[in-house]
């Protein structure tokens, strides 16, 4: 303890620097303009700006990322809230409180809300991160295949009935994504899978034109539909205005506080990511918050459940990067590559032969969080000015978003044809009960467990008894049949006994 201490005490002299600092708060800001961009996200914005840090020394250039990381996980809350399009996948949870929120002029306090969990989420996630890497990236070394793949199960039986006020809607929904998530060519046998003989959906379906259908798009379909009868609550504009009240910071702080252990035990588990970590802190905070009869339908709970396990998630990625060299998420795989073409080899010696580089870095996750919430809590009244747009205006301006965005892909009108198409059935879904959340959700999970599961029987020489291999494993499938238990039972118990003929 005391060797850590004085370890990251002396990375603060590392990232107190100036060069540094300046890094730290380029990053933060290019990282919440960029992630409040629909269609970009962290991945993109890692990728994008890589090649522009080579010149830097490593400590400043992953100092700067790192800070665009975590950037980019307050942004993207900010399309959430206030147009309901998610700028990346970790924000999709964030639009189902945050937008209602915004619809009812309470837009201030959802962004508040949105960051004060997410610079909470992310304090805490640095704070184990500090004390506990090493062993926190041995904890996600224990999910292989076969536990990975039960995970992802336990995620897609569950989000159908916890997100959806129907049950059987919700599963529904659910296994529609799954079908979706399955065009392309098949990750295991390299075959092409109901693409219907076009070479567009050879790569399957694009999740930014997706998201951006279902939650933009069928939006402004909502928009036209109901502007005439539902006008949109006046919201408050100044700082202080939106400032919630010492009660209700009182109320989101033990949310925060539990979205941000889950999302970092979640982040450092090879593949799971910010997404699943937001996913997962919200499902939590639906089952025990006490405020959870009113999630979905614009609680500040669950924008603050989402965005501390989003970003507590995102930090928590960083273990295993450092200790293992082995990437938690997409986002730390880029910066993986970048270690590595900076000479770095992440693993259990980097610690050991790389000490300022390391404890710098994890200094200035501390810093690079206090500057991205300062700068996100002041363009809240600027951002905020979005919401006095009358609905005649906000509707082609939503509508170009939507569009430039989609196109901005792949450079091709089917991708925007595409979102398109899935707003209006997004729309028509929406109006017939079927919640979106499910769909996108198994959509995005659904490759993973495609490929874990084959791992698994790779391993296994298709032997089913990998997956009760060990006692994670066991306890996965045990709570997996307790879930199914959960969706049956009432089924059967509402089944009328059939009439004795005689």
């Amino acid at each position: 303890m005391l060797e850590t201490l004085q370890a990251l005490i002396s990375g603060f002299g590392t990232a107190l620097l100036p060069n540094n600092l300046l890094a730290a708060l380029i990053g933060s800001v290019l990282g919440i303009v960029i992630g409040a961009i629909p269609g970009l996200g962290s991945v993109t914005a890692i990728a994008l700006l890589l090649p522009l840090t080579f010149g830097l020394d490593p400590t400043t250039a992953i100092i700067m990322l790192a800070a665009v990381y975590f950037g980019c996980m307050f942004g993207g809350a900010y399309s959430a809230i206030l147009l309901n399009i998610p700028g990346d996948a970790p924000a999709v949870m964030t639009a189902m409180d945050g937008y209602p929120m915004s619809r009812d002029g309470r837009g201030g306090k959802a962004l508040f809300a949105a960051n004060y969990a997410s610079f909470i989420g992310g304090t805490i996630g640095i704070v184990i991160l500090t004390f506990t890497g090493p062993l926190l990236a041995d904890f996600g070394l224990r999910f292989g295949p076969a536990e990975t793949g039960l995970l992802i199960l336990v995620a897609l039986t569950s989000i159908g009935w916890l997100l959806g006020t129907n049950v059987l809607k919700g599963l529904a929904a659910t296994a529609v994504g799954i079908m979706l998530a399955t065009i392309g060519i098949g990750t295991t046998f390299g075959q092409p899978r109901f693409t219907l003989d076009s070479i567009y959906l050879l790569n399957g379906i694009n999740f930014i034109p997706l998201v951006i259908g279902m939650f933009g798009f069928a939006q402004l379909l909502e928009m036209m539909a109901a502007r005439t009868t539902q006008p949109v609550a006046r919201p408050q504009l100044g700082l202080r205005d939106s400032l919630p009240g010492a009660g209700d910071l009182r109320a989101l702080l033990p949310v925060s506080v539990r979205s941000g252990f889950l999302g970092t035990l979640t982040g450092v588990v090879p593949g799971a990511g910010a997404t699943t970590g937001s996913f997962f802190a919200y499902i939590l905070e639906r089952r025990v918050g006490r405020n959870r009869e009113q999630m979905g339908k614009g609680a500040a709970e669950g924008v603050a459940a989402a965005e501390s396990g989003n970003n507590s998630a995102a930090v928590g990625s960083f273990a295993p990067l450092l200790s293992l060299g082995i990437p938690g998420s997409g986002t730390s795989a880029i910066l993986l590559g970048g270690l590595m073409m900076w000479g770095l080899q992440p693993g259990p010696l980097l610690f050991q032969n790389q000490p300022d580089f390391v404890w710098g870095l994890i200094s200035s996750m501390y810093i690079g969080n206090v500057m991205a919430v300062i700068a996100a809590f002041l363009i809240i009244p600027f951002l905020m000015r979005i919401l006095w747009v009358p609905t005649g205006i906000l509707v082609p301006i939503v509508g170009v978003v939507c569009i430039v965005a989609a196109y901005s892909v792949s450079g091709s009108m089917f991708e925007v044809w595409m979102m398109i198409g899935v707003g209006v059935v997004a729309y028509l879904m929406g109006r017939a009960g079927y919640p979106a959340a499910p769909l996108l959700l198994a959509f995005v999970l659904t490759p993973r467990l495609e490929t874990s599961i084959r791992q698994a029987f790779d391993i296994s020489n298709g032997s089913l008894g990998i997956f009760v291999s060990s006692p994670i494993a066991i306890a996965l499938l045990g709570v997996l049949v307790l879930i199914l238990l959960a969706l049956v039972w009432p089924l059967l118990s509402k089944r009328k006994p059939a009439e004795n003929p005689l």
